[in-house]
């Protein structure tokens, strides 16, 4: 197993890399039909000492970070040990479906917000994929 990396500082969030979340993502993403989610420029992290809410969050690379670094778009993905850990199987993939919803079509390194004005409802489309993935692991079973 992985150590996390650790900060100096007392109290700061730890980081591993993730490969059961990297290979749940792609597992995902071709079982949900995600095309235009290029699955090698996804990277995935389980953190330790979050203080946030969330289960999990996803970070793009924004457009002038990918011209300064010379790169392509990309995105983390990032699980909070403490929370997502304690979920059973199903859970868990709701949360990544959740995730991967915020990635555009476009693959630019953006991410899709919660709601846009005007735009269709991020937790319709959310709705849909779960269902989606509902009927691919019935059928796997």
């Amino acid at each position: 197993m992985q150590k996390y990396i650790r900060s100096k500082r007392k109290g700061t969030i730890e980081w591993v890399s993730a490969p059961d979340i990297k290979r749940q993502i792609s597992y995902l993403v071709d079982g949900l039909g995600l095309e235009w989610i290029k699955k090698t420029r996804i990277y995935c992290f389980r953190s330790k000492n979050s203080k946030s809410r969330a289960y999990a969050r996803i970070w793009g690379l924004p457009y002038v970070w990918q011209k300064a670094l010379k790169t392509n778009p990309s995105y983390v993905i990032e699980v909070l040990s403490e929370k997502y850990d304690k979920l059973n199987y199903d859970e868990r993939n709701k949360i990544l479906i959740h995730e991967l919803a915020h990635i555009p079509k476009t693959f630019t390194g953006s991410l899709v917000p919660h709601y846009r004005k005007g735009k269709r409802n991020f937790n319709d489309r959310v709705k849909v994929l779960v269902a989606q993935y509902k009927k691919i692991e019935k059928i796997n079973r």
